[in-house]
């Protein structure tokens, strides 16, 4: 289930029927058509077309890769700055170890959504409009990525106050290692094992606060719709008796986070000793 879904999403540009970044492409007169299997629908439109005669199936393949995109960069960005600043609180101690773990605990205090939103609309703000919709994909990144970075953190700070106490790092302090070498030598391969499986699954809630974001209007521009977008443009229409715009890129969203889900969980019983 996560190849096919990681695959078509992927594939996206060489699969999809349409593409729905084209203006050229798209054809008003053919907007609101239903899926292929209901009156009206057509088998060029095999899940319908939404208001601007986009077909909904290209723009689910091509939102569910924008999605799984954001997603992983968003936790490629998280797991880097919460293991860097994990390991070094870990491992340093002191002053610096206080400061990192109270400013995530006050972090903890907030809803990752929440402060998503804060560091998006705060870089809307301090950026010109004109250049919001161009640089909307790494803002939305950096934003999931900062709401996101304290589990890491608090893992890996965990892992390392015990990890620095064992006979090997002791061993590498005698021969004369520098604090740094023996870090990311020594102990960082020795904690990475719960922060992949935590990264696996941060994935799904990476791609669910991108959709809610969206959804809000806060997230990607029209011009570039994810999931959440694609939800929120058919919400308009849902009652109006257009479900398939809404329903469609929504099952797609939840197949996506389950397969990363199924992944996560089995990367973490591969990872584990205990049930081998």
């Amino acid at each position: 289930m996560t190849l096919a879904c990681v695959g078509a999403a992927l594939a996206a540009p060489w699969i999809a029927p349409q593409d729905p970044f084209n203006p050229a492409a798209l054809d008003l007169n053919q907007a609101f058509r239903p899926p292929a299997w209901l009156e009206g629908g057509t088998a060029r439109y095999f899940l319908g077309s939404d208001d601007q005669g986009r077909d909904v199936l290209s723009a689910i393949l091509h939102g569910a890769r924008i999605s799984l995109g954001v997603g992983l960069a968003a936790v490629c960005f998280a797991l880097a700055l919460g293991v860097s600043l994990g390991l070094a609180a870990g491992y340093c101690g002191g002053w610096f170890d206080a400061l990192v773990m109270r400013i995530a605990d006050v972090q903890l205090s907030f809803p990752a959504i929440l402060i998503a939103l804060l560091i998006d609309g705060v870089a809307r703000i301090s950026l010109p409009a004109g250049a919001q919709d161009a640089i909307a994909v790494p803002v939305l990144i950096v934003a999931i990525g900062l709401s996101a970075w304290v589990q890491y953190a608090r893992t890996v700070r965990g892992s390392t106050l015990v990890e620095k106490e064992k006979e090997y790092v002791q061993a590498a302090r005698v021969i004369g290692r520098r604090p740094l070498a023996i870090m990311l030598v020594h102990v960082l391969p020795n904690v990475m094992g719960p922060v992949l499986v935590i990264g696996t699954i941060q994935i799904a809630t990476a791609i669910i606060t991108e959709a809610t974001l969206s959804f809000l209007g806060v997230g990607l521009p029209p011009t570039r719709p994810s999931l959440g977008t694609l939800i929120r443009v058919g919400n308009d229409f849902l009652f109006s008796g257009e479900w398939w715009i809404t329903v469609f890129p929504g099952v797609a969203l939840v197949s996506v986070v389950l397969s990363v889900n199924l992944l996560g969980d089995w990367l973490r019983d591969a990872l584990n000793p205990k049930l081998r």
